[in-house]
């Protein structure tokens, strides 16, 4: 599913999966305080599954997160990043522009 920018997603919340990178790379720039942060911020507020995974191969652009159905993919995210990734994409159905990941969805002006 793809997205442009300021575009809605059609997707229940609880369909929503979210994949945090815990490999070496996505580790070292603290993927594992960003899946703690999202589990933390989900919980008793939106209905979604936060999972930790293996590497999703985007290492030089890490922490790397990945939101199915939705296909989202965000980069470089931080806890501090975790609040408005929920309020906004899942629990508003409009993915974080300026978060997304280039690679993934580049833009065109």
């Amino acid at each position: 599913m793809s997205t442009s920018e300021g575009q809605k997603l059609e997707v229940s919340a609880r369909d929503r999966c979210v994949f945090v990178c815990q490999n070496t790379s996505c580790l070292r720039h603290n993927s594992q305080e960003v899946l703690e942060t999202f589990i933390a911020e989900t919980e008793n507020v939106v209905d979604v599954n936060i999972k930790a995974s293996g590497c999703l191969g985007q290492c030089s652009t890490g922490p790397t997160v990945r939101v199915t159905p939705d296909e989202i993919w965000y980069y470089r995210v931080q806890p501090n990043n975790v609040p408005k990734i929920v309020t906004e994409h899942f629990q508003g159905n409009k993915p974080v522009d300026d978060m997304l990941n280039p690679r993934i969805h580049p833009r065109f002006y």
